[in-house]
């Protein structure tokens, strides 16, 4: 019986296979988009190391979770339905809706936060927003469903707001006016 391996080889010339052994170019934007979100869930993995709140962190496992099933969809050239719905997106919501509950309003931009577990958050959402900017590129040219745009869209926000929580009465605003 031949050994399994991770390396195959077949990547050796900058391409690989999406779902359904379609053969393109590794800087492909569907494995771009796919490929910014896996960067996504290595830094939400490192947030979670850094989180004390159990709720929080299954919370972001969750969205994880999430994160591989809409990465799935976006590696199938063939998948007609996203398997994020609009439950997914309300869940986020949600969330969201809790965290601004239990912030002072915003006035002012924010600059990034200096304790560890609101800067990896704040670096989980520029990551995030990285990866709604490559679906937007995404779908341009390929069928994307909405509720996937939304996700991204709502999680960057989720992840805006945990991360003023984490910085709790730290947060530094920017005292220039952009007037």
């Amino acid at each position: 019986m031949k050994k399994a391996t991770i390396y195959t080889g077949n990547g050796d010339n900058g391409c690989t296979s999406l779902i359904g052994n379609e053969i393109v170019p590794k800087d492909h934007i569907r494995v771009e988009a796919y490929g910014t979100l896996d960067e996504l869930n290595a830094h939400l993995g490192l947030l979670t190391a850094a989180i004390a709140d159990n709720s929080t962190k299954e919370f972001i496992e969750h969205i994880e979770d999430e994160i591989i099933t809409l990465s799935s969809y976006l590696a199938n050239p063939e998948a007609t339905n996203c398997p994020i719905d609009r439950v997914s997106i309300a869940t986020l919501e949600k969330a969201i809706d809790t965290l601004e509950a239990q912030l002072p309003p915003m006035h002012r931009f924010i600059l990034p936060p200096s304790n560890e577990a609101a800067a990896r958050a704040s670096v989980c959402r520029t990551v995030c927003r990285r990866a709604e900017r490559r679906l937007v590129t995404l779908s341009r040219s390929y069928a994307t469903e909405s509720n996937a745009m939304a996700y991204v869209n709502r999680l960057s926000d989720y992840l805006f707001l945990l991360q003023r929580k984490l910085t709790e009465s730290e947060e530094k605003i920017w005292q220039k006016s952009c007037k």
